[in-house]
């Protein structure tokens, strides 16, 4: 049952709660599913995972090179495992009926945030709140 209420062209508007349409859902569910698809596609397709840290072989600077290549390689994999967490939990608001609604304020989540970033949990005010702390 909607709430009637004034429409700035000059006749009363039905205001309903908007739920997300299953079309876009599927689209989001899709665009979800292919981005951990090409993680996982990617983490197959690394050789060495986690370089071994310079050792003993070859000089300081390549040391050096070594142990920040095996760091920035530990960053990546963990970044990853964020972002598939992040995704996993997307895919199940989806299936809770939750996907879109902001865990914080419990307000809709903008398409356009959605759209550019579709595993968010936070609206955009809420995720820059969040980054204030």
């Amino acid at each position: 049952m909607g709430v009637r209420l004034p429409s700035s062209l000059g006749f009363p508007i039905e205001y309903q709660e908007i739920e997300m349409d299953r079309r876009r859902l599927d689209r989001y569910k899709r665009l979800l599913l292919e981005r951990r698809g090409e993680m996982s596609v990617a983490s197959a397709d690394a050789e060495s995972p986690i370089p071994v840290a310079g050792g003993s072989k070859g000089d300081q600077i390549d040391q050096a090179n070594a142990d920040a290549e095996a760091e920035l390689q530990i960053h990546l994999h963990q970044t990853d495992g964020r972002l598939l967490r992040a995704i996993e939990e997307a895919l199940a608001r989806i299936r809770n009926g939750t996907f879109g609604t902001c865990e914080a304020c419990r307000n809709p989540i903008s398409k356009a945030r959605l759209e550019a970033v579709p595993w968010t949990r936070l609206c955009r005010d809420c995720k820059e709140r969040e980054h204030s702390k």
